[in-house]
């Protein structure tokens, strides 16, 4: 309903001013005519809208007020008659004193009267004036309790005074020798009433034992929207429009409510009172008051503002937020201290779906999206700031985590559930995994960051599992050289069979996780592959044992290569691994072999000069000079390139140096052997030489065999 104008509701000073001077002058024709006065009838007909004819009152009229029009022609109400009409409560008299008010003040200005008889008058209508303000007032302070005909007559007299201030004012002091008296101020006297009735309702206080602050903001919050909601309904469509009655009232309540809470907020307060501060200036008081369906269009334009200031909200965000770290960062440990009492009471960990399964991921995510939530119930931008201080305390959690089961892998090998409880924290990755993807919008190094503890606990979860299952193989990888890979296909058929019967043992991971495990085991069983066949101790000379190998290998990475992707090992950047080095070991031209060295280096950037060197060991039957040049591939090939997987970089060094050592060493002792033989073999041909020489001689040139003589032999 739109808000009626003064106009409208109040009528003003000059609509009812020519009645009154009829009445006046028809007073004083028949002024010697009439005997009777008909007192205060033949003025309050001046309130009534419209003309009726007479004799036809209105129903809603009183019935001395309706009787009165039979007596427009009496003279003025006297002093004594106002007074005695005020005092009923008769706001119709207003207009009757207003009068009187002004024929004082016109005979002030005419002169002929004394100082001692004005200040006499004045005060009579001054005292009548105060009669009329508290009945007004009255009225005005409790306007919900008022029928609406009364509370109009109200609002009809203080917008009447308004006017004559207004003119008052515009005609500037007097000469006269009365006191000055206008401005009334009645408007501004209704404002400061309405200041004292909001805080006479703001100020009841709750139900007795419900006095803490959260029930105190819920007390004055609620109390403030409803009442505003009831001016806006009833008494707007009742005031004139230069009242602003809902402005008047809504800067008294807010005025009130931030003087509640800035009182509070200057005390010490716990957490959860300076959560339920934050939440009411921020949130609930501009969202759920000034913007509420029935205010919005009222309030929005009226700046009320915050309920406390800038700088005191700055302050207070920043207790908010250092509690609520201190907060998170208590609950996550003592999540983390009740999940390592698990782990060390050999408590098995719970089954869900197959999988074991940690409450610890749950915890967390809970901790710490309920921080966010209740920071972003405050305010939006509140909920940012939370986010960067959780962006600090998650990643120092979970480094307390990875440290806290680094320790129980270390110390609980002999407890029961120790492979199950291995299990649900490396399942708990995915909790954690899933949470940061989908809830952190962070930037992918800012994420890498944060998962990099879960994936140093993960990676140490894996070598855990398979530990057992790496001491059963390293016996069956020894047999490739022990036997100098006299039967390469029997060998890894074992080893196929060893880890076949393990995998069971990872069902309970979660399917990632199985798969990332799978990884992980192909990569070792090609690792184990290559070290095998870089030891040294198999030298082949001819190009057919050569391809007799390749073909080996070969047929042992198909085998390895189906068996891990079979159990789902998604590893497919392993499968070029072994067969390019069979490919190696085939080829016999040695640009042929620097191409596909410069090819599988691409593949793999960490293979480095020292794994080819181990691997072109094998082909006994390449110079020094052809090795050199086919390692130089490398310089052009590889660069600074880092490796995105790690394969060569897991062979240890000294795998791949003993085998070139040991090639190294059996080159040089098959030279020096070559050359000590040579010098032997040089030694016994030069004695037969000498002694086949003589008897050549002798046997041609007769000469007598000369006789021993005493002394020193001779020569010949």
């Amino acid at each position: 309903m739109s808000e009626a104008s003064s106009e409208d509701l109040v009528p003003p000073l000059e609509a009812g001013a020519a009645p009154y001077r009829e009445e006046e002058e028809a007073a004083k024709k028949k002024k010697e005519k009439k005997k009777k006065s008909k007192g205060l009838a033949n003025v309050f007909c001046v309130f009534t809208k419209g003309k009726k004819k007479k004799g036809q009152p209105s129903s809603a009229e009183p019935e001395d007020a309706a009787g009165s029009r039979q007596g427009l022609d009496g003279p003025p109400p006297t002093v004594e008659e106002l007074k005695a009409a005020l005092e009923r409560g008769q706001l119709e008299a207003a207009r009757p004193l207003l009068a009187l008010e002004r024929e004082l003040a016109a005979a002030a200005a005419a002169g002929g009267v004394s100082e001692e008889e004005l200040v006499r008058r004045q005060s009579k209508v001054e005292a009548l004036y105060e009669l009329l303000r508290d009945q007004v007032l009255g009225v005005l302070r409790r306007p919900l309790e008022a029928p609406p005909e009364r509370l109009r007559q109200a609002l009809a007299v203080v917008a009447e005074q308004e006017r004559e201030d207004r003119q008052a004012a515009a005609a500037g002091p007097g000469t006269s020798g009365l006191a000055a008296t206008r401005p009334r101020r009645w408007l501004q006297l209704w404002r400061r009433g309405v200041a004292e009735a909001a805080e006479e309702r703001m100020g009841q206080r709750p139900a007795a034992g419900a006095e803490v602050p959260e029930s105190v903001f819920l007390h004055l919050g609620r109390t403030m929207k409803e009442d505003l909601e009831a001016v806006v309904e009833r008494l707007k469509p009742l005031f004139p429009a230069e009242f602003g009655v809902v402005a008047a009232y809504a800067e008294s309540y807010h005025q009130h409510f931030a003087a509640h809470l800035a009182a509070v907020a200057q005390f010490e307060l716990c957490e959860r009172d300076t959560y339920m501060l934050l939440l009411w200036v921020q949130n609930l008081y501009p969202n759920d008051i000034i913007n509420s369906p029935k205010l919005v269009g009222e309030l929005q334009g009226m700046g009320l503002g915050s309920l406390l200031p800038p700088r005191q909200i700055r302050l207070l965000e920043a207790t908010f937020l250092s509690s609520e770290a201190a907060n998170v960062r208590e609950l996550m440990d003592r999540a983390l201290e009740l999940e390592a009492r698990r782990w060390a009471e050999d408590v098995p960990p719970q089954r869900l779906d197959g999988h074991c399964h940690s409450e610890l991921a749950i915890d967390i995510i809970q901790i710490t999206s309920q921080a966010q939530a209740k920071a972003e119930s405050i305010t939006l931008d509140l909920g940012s700031q939370i986010k960067r201080v959780l962006l600090v305390e998650l990643p120092a959690f979970l480094r307390s985590y990875q440290r806290a089961f680094n320790e129980f892998l270390e110390r609980g090998k002999q407890l029961t559930n120790y492979r199950a409880n291995v299990i649900a924290n490396i399942n708990n990755c995915l909790s954690f995994r899933m949470s940061m993807e989908q809830n952190w919008q962070v930037p992918q190094d800012t994420l890498s960051l944060l998962l990099g503890p879960l994936g140093e606990l993960k990676s140490h979860g894996f070598d855990t599992l398979l530990q057992n299952l790496h001491e059963d193989l390293k016996p069956l990888f020894k047999r490739f050289t022990h036997t100098r890979w006299a039967a390469p296909v029997e060998t890894l058929e074992n080893i196929i069979a060893t880890v076949d019967t393990r995998l069971p043992e990872f069902s309970e991971l979660q399917g990632c996780f199985r798969e990332e495990l799978m990884e992980a085991l192909h990569l070792h069983l090609v690792k184990e592959y290559i070290i095998q066949l870089s030891k040294g101790r198999l030298v082949l000379k001819t190009a057919e044992q050569q391809q007799q190998l390749a073909g080996y290998i070969l047929a042992n990475a198909d085998t390895i290569q189906h068996f891990c992707t079979q159990h789902g090992s998604p590893a497919t950047w392993l499968q070029p691994a072994l067969p390019t080095l069979a490919e190696i070991i085939r080829l016999q031209d040695p640009s042929a072999i620097k191409i596909e060295v410069a090819t599988y280096a691409t593949c793999y950037p960490d293979f480095s000069k020292g794994h080819l060197s181990a691997i072109l060991a094998i082909k006994g039957n390449l110079s020094n000079s052809e090795v050199k040049r086919i390692r130089s591939i490398l310089d052009v090939s590889m660069g600074a390139q880092e490796p995105s997987r790690p394969l060569f970089s897991l062979i240890k060094p000294r795998a791949a140096v003993s085998g070139i050592q040991q090639w190294w060493n059996g080159r040089q002792n098959w030279k020096r052997k070559k050359e000590k033989m040579s010098s032997r073999l040089a030694g016994a041909f030069r004695v037969l030489w000498r002694a086949v020489s003589t008897a050549s001689i002798r046997r041609h040139i007769q000469v007598a065999p000369r006789p021993l003589q005493a002394g020193p032999a001779m020569g010949p």
